[in-house]
């Protein structure tokens, strides 16, 4: 096996030891696969929180593991592109373990799961398509019907009584699309049609109709 394909294993800590430690060397020497690794933390952890909820028992973690690791070898890898490939297509593939498990802990979560679910839709999907931020603090993944998702990297955590707001622009004119508080994945309200603008503004907590302030980053879906 590549040693790139063993980075979902890596970080849910579902190799055994060999694996682990022949990873862990290759790591240290492959700033790509850090960088991966980094990313995947942070779409699974925005996955993590947008099922939120009370905290499942101890016992479902290996559990999800044990279903993780049969999962693994299923993953299809995203066509090469500005943003990771193998690390939305893994965490896509492992977030959907975790939906079900939680699904089944807890019937009270099942609109955050359907977000959840919504999301994993768009980041699986191998023919969405990719786009970046001229400054990389984010890539577009819009999906052929125009389902989309906003996968930030470089954002701090929104101060006290802040969030971030997402903007779709119709016609030149800023639509509401969503809401986060710090970087991760953040699916879309609105569809995003070829040659659309997405903008990222800081607004107060809860968000506004129109922007307040200048845009932190913009997107073309062209």
């Amino acid at each position: 096996m590549d040693l790139h394909d063993l980075i979902a294993g890596y970080a849910l800590d579902a190799l055994d030891p060999d694996e682990r430690a022949r990873y862990e060397e290759h790591l240290a020497s492959c700033e790509s696969c850090r960088d991966e690794l980094q990313g995947f933390w942070q779409v699974s952890g925005a996955l993590g929180r947008a099922a939120g909820g009370p905290a499942p028992p101890p016992a479902l973690r290996e559990r999800i593991l044990e279903q993780a690791r049969s999962e693994l070898p299923n993953v299809v890898p995203l066509r090469r592109g500005a943003v990771t490939r193998r690390v939305l297509a893994a965490a896509a593939a492992v977030a959907a373990v975790v939906a079900v498990a939680l699904g089944v802990w807890s019937v009270g979560l099942s609109r955050d799961l359907d977000d959840a679910n919504g999301m994993l839709a768009v980041l699986s999907d191998p023919n969405a398509r990719i786009h970046s931020t001229a400054g990389g603090e984010a890539n577009l993944v819009v999906t052929p019907t125009g389902r989309a998702a906003l996968v930030v990297r470089m954002l701090a955590p929104a101060p006290r009584g802040k969030d971030y707001e997402i903007w779709v622009f119709e016609e030149g004119v800023p639509r509401r699309a969503g809401l986060f508080e710090e970087p991760g994945a953040a699916m879309l309200s609105r569809r995003v049609t070829p040659g659309q603008t997405v903008a990222v503004t800081l607004e107060p907590d809860g968000g506004v109709d129109a922007p307040t302030g200048d845009a932190l980053f913009t997107v073309s879906s062209a």
